[in-house]
């Protein structure tokens, strides 16, 4: 169901971004108010798994495609076990999907999961902004509906690069993944530095054979060595990698010593090592 026909009967919502610009709209999710750094995506498909990949950590995200939720939330597709993302912003967001394997609806999960969205917005035209005028802090609130208050408290938050968002997403401790199928011989096993590795990357490593052991972001390169693995990776992650000093450095201490690969953040990380 298009739901800008209906738009009436929902809460009010408000995005505002630090260059002075607000956008009013409809709440489509939980009803609150979230800061973060606004960015966008242009994917025309895979919502569930933007919505949990850990990369999006501390930030309101923008969907470019315009109508957003048609196939629902499917119990298999999340990236991560919740959310990590601040706020969701889409055109129009559908709250009866048509998936036989949806099992709710994604309104319903973002409500169930705290995260603020607004629909009702041109992100076509927004992601055009964000392109030429770089990512920018931003919010999204249902609670505070002035533009000039909500613009002022945005100027006022904390930029994305003074807090460490990868120690947020990253696992806790050590664990062992086996490959999925097992090979006839021995595993080549990969240390995994868990900076908010999405679920698709860790199966994708481990159908090729791979045996993964993932490791939190700030361990040390001595102790990663002591598992004898093959190689190190290094995974994706959200926010500043220069505010991920211990990361770096263990990639400076196993370079050289093993091959090491990475992707998204674990490159950036590898470039500044």
């Amino acid at each position: 169901m298009n739901l800008l026909a209906g738009a009436d009967r929902l809460p009010r919502a408000l995005l505002a971004l630090e260059d002075g610009s607000c956008y009013a709209g409809q709440c489509c999710g939980s009803e609150g108010e979230a800061f973060g750094e606004l960015v966008f995506n242009t994917s025309m498909t895979g919502y569930q798994e933007i919505v949990t990949d850990p990369s999006y950590a501390g930030q309101v995200v923008t969907l470019t495609y315009p109508q957003v939720g048609n196939y629902g939330v499917t119990a298999t597709d999340g990236q991560a076990a919740a959310p990590a993302l601040r706020a969701l912003v889409v055109r129009d967001m559908c709250f009866e999907p048509s998936n036989w394997q949806s099992v709710q609806s994604l309104p319903d999960y973002l409500r169930q999961e705290g995260v603020v969205a607004i629909q009702g917005v041109d992100t076509r035209a927004l992601t055009l902004k964000v392109r030429e005028a770089g990512a920018m802090r931003a919010a999204v609130s249902t609670t505070d509906l002035d533009p000039a208050s909500l613009v002022a408290r945005v100027r006022a938050s904390s930029p994305i690069g003074s807090h460490n968002f990868v120690g947020d997403v990253s696992v806790g401790e050590r664990a062992a993944l086996a490959p999925q199928p097992a090979p006839s011989g021995r595993p080549r096993r990969v240390v995994a530095y868990d900076c908010g590795m999405k679920r698709g990357i860790a199966d994708a490593l481990r159908a090729r054979g791979l045996e993964l052991v993932v490791v939190p972001w700030d361990t040390p390169a001595e102790e990663a060595l002591a598992l004898g693995p093959d190689a190190a990776f290094l995974s994706n992650g959200p926010g500043d990698p220069q505010s991920v000093g211990a990361t770096q450095e263990a990639a400076r201490a196993l370079l050289g010593r093993l091959p090491v690969f990475g992707i998204c953040l674990g490159t950036q990380l590898m470039v500044l090592a």
